[in-house]
């Protein structure tokens, strides 16, 4: 066995690392472009909410950033099964078998950092009762989370046993609610922001899950526009609509990135009226993001600000919210709800540059239907799907691709005030990634990243390191690459996923373990 090393760097999680110049491939080395299908899920109702069936592929008109696009792919879904394409000619991707059950992916994501016990156990006895409503090919996994962990209760499956079983392993959680009902003040658009980024990371963890997908956000008591804004003038009224998308947007381009919908289940549920307006103060009734009418002019205004929290999750992505009456049958409304739509697909161009793209699917021959869908998706780069997946295998355990990986620490030194520099060896299995000949030299520029999460599920993301494989000699059965460098955490302990991304094969190698003081 031979060692080849790389000179030892700093890898601070302030600072870019430097792993080398920049020294450009050739081609060969260029990422491969994965043509991907963005999928739209299209509702469409008359005025009186009744669905519309039958519709062909040339009644719709799919329009991406304003711009007329085709449409690859068409299948309608009725009652949770596929009908065969109307036009044999659409559709460069294959159809779902004709007459086969489509199945939907349900993810139960509940927090109890602000759930009261009764009120989520309420719920989630309900979604236990209503498990029956489910078709033959739908699938559940239900996650919960505390303010710190994320925490995999089960993975999909479509066993009624199995799902029981884990529903009532979520009501014998300690929720925590109750410690948050009083005194949040500006502190509640923080612990609010740490569930919507737990959310969001249980989402791209479960990316690839098949079929329709689905979220069931088990939720209350997250921060409204007041509860991170000051309404001292009409100007910041004006400007609720952006504080809310600022707060939520992760959670809804996540949910839109990979294709879920998001259907937010008000855990209160109705709590009564909101009483005469007050005295001095214009009136009105529910009022969504963006007016001033709706907000602090009512005793219930809170009830409705939160209201409005959950309409912004859903209509952002093509779901419904579950608000008062509609939280006590949230899973039978959803599965209705996905049992008929269109399934329209497009392939876009691909720059992988991360950039939001908006959707809109009209129905020009046909006034007075109503059409809803998602808004908008992402152009995911490899570097963001990657990261995904080391989030994924952090927040719920297990490693991403191959676990080849190795990584040892030193001892740890100080560096300032609650931080230490702890020296780190990497070692990667050259059987595992893929040299090429490149100038009398076999070479590969391969993707590091490590992140971290402590105790308390605050998490760090050091820049991605570009690791430049350079050796003269073929690679030989058992060789390994080994570069060290330095990395600079918090004076704590912290659990950490490290993986490496081969771009010539689209391999992952990686590791996880625990770093910090000893």
């Amino acid at each position: 066995m031979r060692l080849c090393s790389a000179a030892v760097v700093t890898f601070c999680i302030a600072v870019v690392p430097v792993w080398g110049q920049d020294s450009p491939l050739p081609d060969l080395f260029s990422d491969v472009i994965d043509v991907r299908v963005v999928n739209v899920e299209v509702v469409v109702t008359d005025r009186a909410g009744n669905r519309i069936r039958g519709l062909q592929p040339d009644d719709f008109e799919l329009r991406v950033d304003r711009r007329q696009t085709p449409i690859d792919y068409f299948t309608e879904i009725d009652e949770g099964r596929a009908l065969e394409a109307s036009d044999a000619g659409v559709g460069s991707v294959p159809a779902l078998t004709p007459d086969e059950p489509v199945g939907t992916s349900y993810l139960v994501f509940i927090d109890d950092l602000f759930a009261i016990k009764q009120r989520r156990d309420r719920v989630l006895k309900r979604l236990e009762e209503d498990l029956i409503r489910l078709g033959p090919a739908d699938r559940v996994a239900v996650v919960a989370h505390d303010g710190r962990e994320l925490t995999l209760i089960t993975h999909w499956t479509g066993d009624r046993a199995d799902i029981e079983t884990a529903l009532l392993e979520a009501r014998n959680r300690k929720p925590y609610g109750l410690l948050y009902r009083h005194g949040m003040g500006s502190e509640q658009g923080d612990k609010t922001r740490r569930s919507v980024m737990a959310a969001a990371g249980a989402i791209r963890s479960f990316a690839n899950a098949p079929g329709r997908k689905v979220m069931l956000l088990l939720i209350e008591g997250w921060a409204t526009v007041s509860d991170v804004w000051n309404f001292r003038s009409a100007y910041a009224a004006a400007s609720a609509g952006v504080t809310l998308d600022r707060l939520y947007g992760p959670l809804v381009d996540a949910a839109n990135l990979v294709g879920y919908s998001l259907y937010p289940i008000d855990l209160p549920g109705f709590q009564g009226s909101p009483g005469p307006p007050i005295a001095g103060f214009g009136g009105g009734g529910p009022v969504f993001a963006g007016s001033i009418g709706g907000y602090a002019m009512w005793r219930g205004v809170p009830e409705r600000r939160f209201h409005n929290v959950l309409q912004f999750l859903a209509e952002e992505t093509g779901g419904l919210p579950m608000i008062n009456s509609f939280s006590k049958k949230a899973l039978a409304e959803t599965a209705a709800d996905t049992r008929s739509y269109y399934w329209l697909g497009f392939v876009p161009p691909r720059n992988e540059d991360d950039r939001l793209h908006d959707i809109a699917v009209r129905l020009p021959g046909h006034r007075g239907l109503r059409v809803r869908t998602r808004e908008h998706y992402l152009d995911m780069s490899k570097a963001t799907e990657v990261g995904m997946l080391v989030e994924g295998a952090l927040l719920l355990g297990g490693s991403p691709g191959a676990e080849s990986l190795e990584v040892s620490f030193g001892e740890p030194r100080k560096a300032g005030f609650r931080r230490l520099e702890v020296p780190m060896r990497v070692t990667v299995p050259l059987d595992d990634v893929e040299l090429l000949p490149v100038d009398g030299q076999w070479a590969n520029d391969l993707d590091f990243r490590i992140r971290l999460m402590n105790k308390w599920g605050d998490q760090a993301a050091p820049p991605v390191a570009k690791v430049q494989i350079r050796i003269p000699n073929e690679p030989m059965p058992g060789d390994l690459y080994v570069f060290e460098t330095d990395l600079t955490i918090r004076k704590r302990n912290h659990r950490f996923v490290a993986a490496v991304y081969d771009p010539l094969t689209g391999d992952l190698l990686s590791t996880r373990g625990t770093v910090g003081p000893r």
